[in-house]
């Protein structure tokens, strides 16, 4: 029978998403959600260029990237795979008024702000590239 000696502490490290506008999604994440970006990397072999955004108060970074060679996915909404990030903002008073900046500023709300059937007050908002970014408590 195997038995675990040691119990191992997970956290997610990163997540990265792939863009065709390195800058323009750094500035957003930078300007809505606090981001600080490292400096950009960039393998002239590849064509392959990289932030990491990290994020006040949290372990977990966003990697940006760019390459010569990436297509766009149609669908976003359903489908396998990542769908959303979750961005907790700590107060319904906070999703209100990130979301309503966000959608002055012209980008798409899906949903929301509102209580989910699971009990989470959220919104839910499109990125620069279309990406769902859920902003809850």
């Amino acid at each position: 029978k195997y038995r675990i000696e040691r119990v191992l502490i997970m956290k997610i490290n990163h997540i990265a998403l792939y863009t065709n506008d390195l800058e323009r999604i750094r500035e957003f994440y930078e300007k809505y959600f606090g981001a600080t970006a490292n400096t950009k990397y960039h393998n002239k072999n590849t064509g392959l260029q990289t932030y990491f955004l990290g994020f006040e108060g949290s372990d977990t970074r966003l990697e940006i990237m760019t390459r010569p060679e990436i297509s766009q996915r149609e669908e976003r909404t359903v489908n396998e795979g990542f769908i959303h990030l979750a961005f907790s903002t700590g107060s319904d008073s906070e999703v209100d008024r990130l979301t309503e900046m966000l959608v002055k500023d012209g980008y798409k709300c899906l949903s929301g702000p509102r209580t989910t059937g699971d009990g989470y007050y959220e919104s839910v908002i499109e990125d620069p590239d279309g990406n769902l970014i859920e902003i809850t408590v």
